[in-house]
């Protein structure tokens, strides 16, 4: 095991280190895993949910893979379904929908999707978007193309952390926020 350089942080009540990765040469940033991590899905999502209640919406929407357990959880004290939005089409999924965006954690563009089943439940509804970290905001603007070509609205955007420019993500629900750690 190395010997990694880790941010401590308090998100809703657990404390968490997280590594430090690069992303680019003399760009680190820090990452949240959540995949596995009962205790801190639970707690973000109890909190999430009284952060976004006096949001009006329908359904929450989220992109594979690691927000699933954040969606999930925010569903059950919300009692809102809610959808995933997946990474590789399958033809079961039918007459789908899909965006492009780039991800910011492997540098590569990354297609969303949303299958004909969703798209049936999703059209005319107001939707929260959920994600676990927003960073650039590239799965955001992707989540929002996939809504409008679904003729769904976005009723609000909720993410356990933000990151980056702090200002640019001020009408985020959010439970943290993380900086860039340049070198």
């Amino acid at each position: 095991m190395t010997n990694r350089e880790t941010y401590s942080i308090d998100i809703a009540g657990i404390k968490r280190k997280l590594p430090l990765f690069e992303i680019k040469p003399g760009l680190r940033i820090a990452i949240l895993n959540i995949l596995g991590d009962t205790e801190l899905v639970q707690a973000c999502g109890r909190a999430l949910a009284e952060k976004i209640k006096d949001v009006e919406y329908d359904l929450i929407v989220t992109a594979e893979a690691k927000s699933i357990p954040l969606a999930y959880a925010l569903s059950v004290e919300t009692k809102k379904p809610y959808i995933v939005l997946r990474k590789v089409y399958k033809p079961y999924m039918g007459d789908a929908i899909q965006a492009e965006t780039l991800s910011i954690t492997t540098g590569q563009p990354q297609v969303l999707i949303l299958d004909e089943k969703d798209r049936e439940a999703i059209q005319g509804k107001k939707v929260l978007v959920v994600d676990d970290v927003i960073s650039t905001g590239s799965t955001l603007q992707g989540m929002r193309m996939i809504l409008d070509k679904a003729n769904a609205s976005v009723a609000g955007e909720a993410a356990i952390l933000t990151e980056g420019d702090r200002a640019q993500w001020m009408h985020i629900h959010s439970l943290g926020h993380l900086p860039l750690f340049t070198d």
